[in-house]
């Protein structure tokens, strides 16, 4: 009957190994996908751009990236509320990197734990053993700090960049950095930085509610291995559970409590500590597998384990949250979809007009910035849309302007005719400023809003009497 049972069961350690591989495999490959130069995701520190989905965003185009943060914090809360911390326990980088140096190198590959399934006692001795395992992650570390770089420096830069590592200190530094802050954390700090040092744990704590799924131990199948009120004593035998409830299925076994890589007994309730990685579950199904029985430890929740149910995946507070992801994800692509295709910034000078020719002619000066986000160099102009009598003093011609340059240009506009007769006030006529790529009009294009100030008629009246 046990045997039964557990065929064709597959550990939730190996679907984890599989969620690792490609999480690491994301990770890894991410900052290579690109398009014509733009990436899938890249927040490009060098060239102060943010490239996503395969859209090149500049720093004044960052608009679009309050929606990026708004996705990504209602990711957590959404995951949180719907699954515990199984971030925690399936993708964080932290739990990977432990996994790794823990099960990989020192269990599989060196041999200095030999057990996989006891995580409870750190090896001993065996220096030359646990010296290979340190160059081996310090190596890994290197690799995973320089893959955290290239989501901030793209890797054709990097490339070009770490062949003059004296001229790019800031980015060897922070590699050095990251390196070996992985080095400490994997090696000295492992779980204790879930445990101590990560917020998310705190987070997650009051976001839970009874049908939040998550690592739980089932007390009406297995018996109240602690007691109920505040002191948590533990019941010491098998002897004494039963003695309280003879119907407790749990054995004693304490593999669950061996396997556990934060240190916990997972028969004590749901924890701070507690990564929902779900290796307890595991060891629990392969015991009580071979009593011919279902696992006492299992990833539900704790109404449905009260009203002997599956658990409720799709609830209100679940729907609430899925609702304001894809709100914020169609914001995402909404501002993407808002992207120009020149960049143009129009400043006024401090001097709002000036009267010449004696009185015939009033100019207005402005600062004009242009920012060529194309991937080609190209020549720009601009025109003066739907006020006829005020027209462009400089500059008179167009002007060329690299792929991803920028250029400050002194713009005067001027008029030689009366636009307004107001004696109490200078006027501010509004104006559309149109600019374009004169050699790809039709498609690089943008239009700005401005003022032409127009003086006090008197004032112009008394320059034009001087005469």
């Amino acid at each position: 009957m046990g045997k039964d049972y557990l065929k064709g069961w597959v550990p939730y350690r190996i679907k984890r190994y599989w969620a690792f591989i490609i999480v690491t495999v994301f990770a890894l490959g991410v900052p290579f996908i690109q398009i014509d130069g733009a990436h899938f995701f890249v927040l490009n520190f060098s060239n102060k751009q943010v490239h996503l989905f395969f859209t090149i965003f500049d720093m004044q185009e960052l608009y679009v990236m309050p929606f990026l943060l708004i996705f990504g914090f209602l990711g957590v809360f959404f995951l949180t509320t719907l699954a515990g911390r199984i971030w925690c326990g399936w993708f964080c980088p932290q739990t990977i990197f432990r996994v790794i140096y823990r099960d990989l190198i020192q269990t599989k590959i060196l041999g200095i734990r030999k057990n996989i399934k006891n995580k409870q006692k750190e090896p001993e001795g065996q220096i030359v053993k646990r010296f290979i395992g340190f160059i081996m992650w310090t190596f890994l570390a290197f690799i995973a700090a320089i893959n955290f770089i290239w989501f901030f420096v793209p890797p054709e830069d990097f490339i070009q960049y770490i062949q003059n590592p004296s001229e790019h200190m800031v980015m060897v530094t922070t590699i050095l950095i990251i390196a070996g802050f992985l080095i400490y954390d994997v090696i000295k700090l492992k779980e204790d930085f879930c445990i101590y040092v990560c917020p998310y744990a705190r987070v997650q704590s009051v976001m839970y509610d009874h049908e939040t799924i998550q690592t739980i131990y089932n007390t009406h199948r297995g018996g109240n291995i602690y007691s109920k009120d505040q002191s948590h004593k533990l019941v010491e035998s098998k002897k004494e559970l039963l003695a309280s409830d003879d119907s407790a299925e749990c054995t004693y076994c304490d593999a669950c409590v061996r396997i556990c890589p934060t240190h916990i007994d997972i028969k004590r309730g749901t924890q701070l500590e507690c990564l929902n990685c779900l290796e307890c579950a595991d060891a629990c199904t392969e015991v009580m597998g071979k009593l011919g029985k279902e696992s006492l430890i299992t990833w539900t929740s704790y109404s449905a384990i009260q009203e002997e149910r599956k658990p409720k995946f799709i609830r209100f507070r679940t729907i609430g949250y899925g609702i304001a992801l894809t709100v914020a994800f169609i914001g995402i692509l909404w501002m993407g979809s808002k992207k120009e295709n020149m960049l143009l910034n129009i400043n006024r000078t401090t001097q709002l007009y000036k009267i010449k020719d004696e009185g015939k002619r009033v100019d207005n000066a402005y600062i004009f910035l242009f920012q060529n986000t194309q991937k080609d160099s190209h020549k720009f102009y601009f025109e003066i849309v739907g006020h006829p009598d005020i027209k462009i003093a400089r500059p008179k011609s167009e002007f060329a302007l690299q792929a991803g340059k920028k250029a400050k240009k002194v713009v005067v506009f001027y008029t030689e005719k009366e636009l307004v007769k107001d004696n109490t006030k200078d006027t501010p006529i509004p104006i559309t400023i149109k600019a374009y790529a004169t050699d790809a009009k039709e498609k690089i294009v943008v239009t700005r809003e401005t003022t032409f100030v127009y003086p006090r008629y008197d004032i112009l009246q008394k320059a034009k009497d001087k005469k």
